[in-house]
């Protein structure tokens, strides 16, 4: 079970952490979305607060046009933000999942995440970082 909620974590921090993200398809064929006030290169913080999960983790994130993107083949990210700043992003990697919730405001966010099992739960932390 260690080695699932391990796995499933760190699909969850390769969302919000410091990876490279690439930009969407959409953009690559001409159609990139609406501009967000959003939209950045964000360094993000989880912290597992409940469950056999690795403590804290630190990576990237890259959000266009209110769009979250990652590169890493290995998971299936999606997850948007609304106008106000309401993040909601979720993880799935073969049958494990994950989601996270929170808010973003001007440069700096936070927020709760847990696995879908509930095996593992805690909060993370976000600032924009310059492109």
């Amino acid at each position: 079970m260690k080695y699932v909620s391990r796995v499933t974590f760190a699909a969850i921090a390769a969302v919000f952490l410091l990876a490279s993200v690439s930009v969407p398809s959409d953009a690559v064929a001409g159609k990139v979305p609406s501009a967000s006030r959003f939209d950045g290169n964000w360094s993000v913080v989880i912290y597992t607060l409940q469950g056999d999960c690795d403590q804290s983790l630190r990576a990237a994130l890259r959000i266009i046009g209110g769009q979250v993107y990652s590169e890493d083949q290995s998971y299936q990210a999606s997850g948007s933000v609304a106008p106000g700043g309401v993040i909601r992003v979720t993880v799935e990697s073969g049958d494990q999942s994950a989601s996270g919730v929170g808010r973003l405001k001007g440069n700096t966010g936070g927020g709760r995440w847990r696995t879908a099992t509930g095996s593992c739960s805690g909060q993370w932390t976000a600032e924009r970082r310059e492109y």
